[in-house]
């Protein structure tokens, strides 16, 4: 699979004049819910609503989706509203029920992209449709796995294609649900510049209040829409219900963002400059979570030595990493007196924090 500027044809042929937007409920719970929250985002800049209708749980036990007959209500949100209509699909017959109901849009989710048995048998289903097709990313920060998925599907003659990106998985506790890993976002962008792609602010984030400011990273890095979880009542949505916002927190949401519009040479420089400098804010924050981890590892390394006895400082062990980290630095381009300098403060910090036990 080759970039090719028709990729993003589908979108382009939308002529929005803001992102993309994909809203709706996690769940389709009742049919009054559906159409309460589809007449709320009527004449939004919502695109298109979205509802799972099945729902894959980690354990069983958890709500999994009212099944098919919400197919029926999303079919009355479009006669209703004339909003266009999206889901989730898991295999074939799950897409075979979509069709029938004429939904326009069906994305696939992280657990089904992690398998090409069932990426395969969802493309051969799905071979030649005119239907929007999305595959967000596997739970995995696997590049290949997630372009394997949408190679899956281009191969069976799927012009509507884009990505999904909803953050990764990770075992460590932080401040996400799913950790967003913006460079391998970043990194299938500069391969793919035409596929289009957007974020789901809800499933990196896991909770509401932060849905704003990851919606602005990924516009700022040129991302082409975004899809949010919206429910009338977000506490009580029988899934996923902290990361849910109202209609109105929506439009407010799409209010503030700062949206670039390429219309001139200066606007083209701002929005590169703009993109880069995000570039720059993602990697800085790596810098500074890696940093935080490190200085918990010399933490650990002080409780050690006070249980030992053992002097904090140890000259040779500290020598012979700062020339390994040169050598590593002018691998990379960055020069000694760089190193020195970052390196010198790490290790002051990290004496900082083992005195600081020691002498506790």
């Amino acid at each position: 699979m080759e970039n090719k500027k028709e990729m993003r044809k589908w979108l382009d042929d939308m002529n929005l004049d803001h992102p993309l937007v994909i809203a709706g409920p996690c769940s389709a719970e009742t049919e009054d819910q559906v159409l309460k929250i589809a007449h709320e985002l009527k004449d939004t800049d919502v695109n298109y609503y979205r509802a799972g209708i099945w729902k894959p749980r980690t354990r069983p036990g958890n709500f999994e989706g009212v099944g098919a007959i919400g197919l029926k209500w999303l079919q009355k949100v479009k006669e209703e509203t004339g909003l266009k209509t999206a889901t989730e699909v898991a295999n074939r017959a799950h897409v075979d029920l979509a069709l029938e109901y004429d939904v326009d849009l069906l994305w696939i989710g992280a657990r089904s992209t992690v398998s090409p048995f069932i990426i395969q048998e969802i493309a051969d289903a799905l071979e030649g449709t005119d239907k929007i097709v999305l595959v967000k990313n596997p739970v995995n920060p696997d590049l290949s796995l997630w372009l394997g998925a949408v190679e899956r599907l281009y191969s069976a003659n799927i012009e509507k294609l884009g990505v999904i990106h909803r953050g990764f998985s990770t075992y460590e506790k932080t401040k996400y649900r799913n950790i967003p890993e913006w460079q391998l976002a970043i990194e299938l962008q500069t391969k793919f510049p035409d596929l289009p792609i957007i974020n789901d602010p809800s499933h990196i984030t896991g909770k509401r209040d932060m849905i704003f400011d990851v919606s602005q990273t990924a516009l700022d890095l040129n991302f082409d829409g975004l899809m949010i979880e919206t429910h009338y009542d977000p506490d009580n949505a029988w899934s996923d219900a902290a990361q849910q916002v109202t209609p109105k927190t929506l439009v407010q949401i799409m209010k503030d963002l700062r949206i670039r519009k390429e219309t001139d040479e200066e606007a083209e420089y701002n929005s590169k400059l703009t993109n880069l400098r995000a570039q720059i804010d993602v990697l800085d924050n790596q810098l500074i979570d890696l940093l935080g981890k490190r200085m918990k590892v010399s933490d650990g390394i002080g409780e050690l030595k006070k249980q030992k006895n053992v002097a904090v400082l140890q000259s040779n062990r500290w020598n012979a990493i700062l020339g390994n980290m040169i050598l590593e630095g002018e691998q990379r381009g960055l020069s000694e007196e760089f190193i020195l300098k970052m390196f010198k403060a790490i290790h002051q910090e990290s004496i900082n924090h083992q005195e600081k036990i020691i002498n506790a």
